[in-house]
């Protein structure tokens, strides 16, 4: 496996696609850093060499924001927002969406499993409940 910025890319696919498993690489990326690299980007990534590898390091580190640098500028925006106590940085302080969709149904990504509010559905549980 390639090793690219410290990041092992696929061995059996094709160049264009390997490089979009580094983090802030998507595939419009991928193939502008084929085409700056003068890679074919339908050659296996196993096929790549030591040049073609050094080359794509080269670029990335010249003119993308990939990997541990970018994570870390996110993180920082977003504990930016909740500092200042804005509207998203709450959202995200709460852990619902932030970008304007609906929560009254959905948003169980954001919000995680559902928890049931009020009712006791097990029978023996409310028997208990209702002894104390």
């Amino acid at each position: 496996m390639p090793r690219i910025l410290g990041v092992d890319i696929p061995n059996d696919k094709r160049v264009e696609t390997s490089l979009t498993y580094l983090y802030g690489i998507g595939p419009t990326g991928a193939k502008s850093i084929c085409k700056r690299a003068q890679i074919d980007p339908a050659l296996k990534a196993r096929d790549l060499s030591e040049n073609h590898i050094s080359a794509i390091a080269q670029i990335l580190q010249d003119s993308y924001m990939v990997e541990g640098d970018l994570r870390r500028q996110t993180a920082q925006n977003i504990r930016r927002l909740i500092a200042i106590g804005c509207y998203r940085g709450l959202r995200h302080r709460r852990g619902l969406p932030c970008r304007g969709q609906r929560t009254k149904t959905n948003a169980r990504t954001r919000k995680g499993a559902k928890k049931t509010v009020g009712a006791i559905r097990d029978r023996a549980t409310r028997r208990m409940a209702k002894t104390d």
